[in-house]
């Protein structure tokens, strides 16, 4: 197949390595057989999603996020659309903000968000950081990052992660983290997140396939650096997480 990932603002907004979200997509298209077109969009252009087949923008400073949502918000109308037929998405760290009703930044300017979700976001100067270690509904494998915002998330009704082990979530410590709407994701966790999971990244693929009608292979892509990687993440946040509750029973 021939398949198109919008690679949103990727000269604003390319905070902590969030690039490689699109790069380990994209081989992993490669690797199935498929010819793969990332086409990014600068601010001030104009873009047709129609024939995309993933969308996805990075994490940014406070400021340049603001920059983003000022040219993201011509494409509203489009990405709900887009969503609402089951087109992958996944927006990462403040890029995630854009996708609800409001965001207030820490001098308590508000800023209208595009709506596919309804939750606001209330920026500070307080940043929130640290690693992260949850569970989610739809993947079968615990999901790890880091975390390094400055904003609670309030009335997200759909999280991406259900429950924190360890870290900090939407509105604070131990609680649920992200957003998702059918195959659109968004979450704060860096690393960045699809090469860090492979789980999420495999969801993400049988998202792209199922919205063309295609069958996915019986035998998928292993990358076993990423595999071995993931693993060894997994298994030292869960000992840090239990040692921490024995710790303090």
């Amino acid at each position: 197949m021939e398949l198109k990932i919008i690679h949103f603002y990727p000269d604003l907004m390319s905070l902590y390595g969030s690039y490689a979200n699109v790069a380990v997509l994209k081989r992993y298209l490669e690797a199935l057989g498929n010819t793969v077109t990332v086409e990014a969009v600068a601010h001030g252009t104009t873009a047709d999603l129609s024939g995309a087949d993933f969308l996805f923008m990075g994490a940014g400073t406070e400021r340049r996020q603001k920059t983003a949502l000022a040219d993201f918000a011509q494409y509203g109308e489009a990405v709900k659309a887009a969503a609402e037929d089951g087109c992958p998405q996944l927006y990462a760290g403040t890029a995630m903000e854009l996708l609800g009703k409001t965001v207030t930044d820490a001098d308590g300017k508000e800023y209208a968000g595009i709506g596919l979700g309804s939750f606001t976001a209330v920026q500070s100067a307080k940043r929130l950081v640290g690693d992260v270690y949850g569970e989610s509904d739809f993947v079968d494998a615990p999901v790890v990052g880091f975390m390094n915002k400055s904003s609670v998330i309030s009335g997200v009704e759909t999280p991406l992660l259900r429950t924190l082990q360890m870290g900090i979530g939407n509105e604070g410590e131990k609680t649920a983290e992200g957003f998702r709407f059918k195959n659109v994701i968004g979450s704060h966790l860096t690393g960045p997140l699809l090469a860090k999971n492979p789980r999420l990244l495999e969801m993400m693929v049988r998202g792209i396939y199922a919205r063309r009608g295609v069958k996915l292979p019986v035998e998928l892509p292993v990358f076993s650096h990423a595999e071995e990687g993931y693993a060894v993440t997994a298994e030292q946040l869960k000992l840090r997480w239990q040692t921490a509750e024995t710790a303090n029973k």
